[in-house]
């Protein structure tokens, strides 16, 4: 009986395995880093720089 109140759901176990890959994580900061945002008076210019 007390082995029940000590197992962990299946939910958290399923959110325990979830990692991204590494070239996911890359590829975000890249394009994190070559966007530009422009502010020009009440206009927002979004530049990619690649």
């Amino acid at each position: 009986m007390g082995k029940i109140y000590f197992k962990k759901s299946s939910k958290e176990e399923t959110f325990n395995q979830l990692r991204p890959k590494k070239e996911t994580i890359e590829f975000l900061l890249n394009y994190s880093k070559a966007l530009q945002v422009t502010k020009f008076r009440s206009m927002q210019f979004d530049t990619l720089l690649n």
